[in-house]
């Protein structure tokens, strides 16, 4: 009999700005414009290189949303050689693809045509989708409506990337509401066939937020969130749960197969304060199921051949050290 898999990616966190034009409530991340707002080309490859020495094999880029929407930035930006954020983040990943590590980019709201040009330089792509309620935490937030969110994860199945998408828990949103967001990610899927993972990430508040004070679910109600999402999504999507912010031991068993990218160099710049734990601990945290190492794009779509050509040869060469790994 066949011990249950937990797939997990080894990578790294390159924030390339930490502008946004969104206000969330319970938000750290987002800084003002100003020196050292964007993270320099040599230290993206800086990090890029003594990642793939680390044997990772996932760039995670983020950024703030539209940071070009707030005063001051471009002229940020165009002192490091770029015109925008995305042209900047589309250099950095066709870097990536050079020194040897898979780019996966989480660049918040984009058209069909941006995420057509990155795509080209992408394995696979990802957004929160965080819920389909409309609450306080988002009302200074436009990319944070679910309309504007789901049509993105939409048009990503429509180009055919491999994608992300998850729910925030515990910012507001009721249980139903939780029932309702998960829905709405598998009636996607179910027409587009294109998610690979669904994050179930719990809230952690941030000191110096206006939902600094805000109640954080506990572990019985993350479970039945984790236990609601397996019902609910079709069996193709895994679950995930970042393990450095959630009792992952204990959740394990609630519906989990994924823990999503774990980096050996780099912190969780989101959540600054939760340290990963170190790859070799992480069978401690499966229990007695088997641990997986994957790349960012899963096997099936590895299969369907939905990847560009620009990063075939680098796909089946990361393969390849993976199953080195495991042997």
């Amino acid at each position: 009999m066949h011990r249950r898999a937990i797939t997990f990616s080894r990578n790294v966190f390159l924030p390339l700005t930490t502008v946004c034009h969104n206000r969330c409530a319970y938000c750290c991340f987002r800084t003002p414009v100003g020196n050292e707002c964007i993270m320099p080309p040599d230290e993206v490859i800086g990090t890029l290189t003594r990642g793939a020495a680390l044997g990772c094999t996932e760039a995670l880029f983020t950024f703030g949303e539209r940071p070009e929407r707030e005063e001051g930035f471009r002229e940020f930006m165009h002192a490091v050689g770029y015109a925008n954020v995305l042209e900047y983040c589309y250099a950095m990943c066709k870097q990536s693809i050079a020194i040897g590590i898979l780019p996966h980019t989480n660049a918040g709201i984009l058209t069909y045509d941006e995420m057509a040009r990155l795509q080209e330089v992408n394995a696979s792509m990802g957004l929160m989708l965080e819920t389909t309620a409309e609450l306080p935490a988002h009302r200074n937030s436009p990319g944070k409506q679910p309309e504007v969110r789901i049509e993105m994860i939409e048009n990503a199945g429509r180009l055919k990337i491999p994608f992300t998408t998850g729910l925030l828990i515990g910012i507001g949103e009721s249980e139903r509401d939780r029932e309702e967001s998960l829905e709405a990610i598998a009636d996607i899927h179910r027409r587009f066939g294109h998610i690979q993972e669904v994050i179930i990430q719990n809230f952690c508040p941030k000191e110096g937020t206006p939902m600094e004070d805000a109640r954080i679910p506990d572990t019985s109600e993350f479970c039945a969130v984790i236990r609601m999402a397996r019902e609910i999504l079709p069996p193709d999507i895994a679950v995930q749960i970042p393990p450095n912010l959630a009792d992952a031991a204990r959740l394990i068993n609630c519906g989990v197969n994924d823990l999503g990218g774990v980096s050996p160099l780099t912190i969780d710049y989101v959540n600054p304060e939760h340290p990963w734990p170190a790859i070799n601990r992480l069978q401690e945290v499966v229990g007695n199921a088997e641990l997986v190492e994957r790349l960012c794009i899963y096997p099936q779509f590895i299969e369907k051949g939905w990847y560009h050509p620009n990063i075939e040869g680098l796909i089946r060469k990361l393969r390849e050290v993976i199953q080195e790994r495991e042997s």
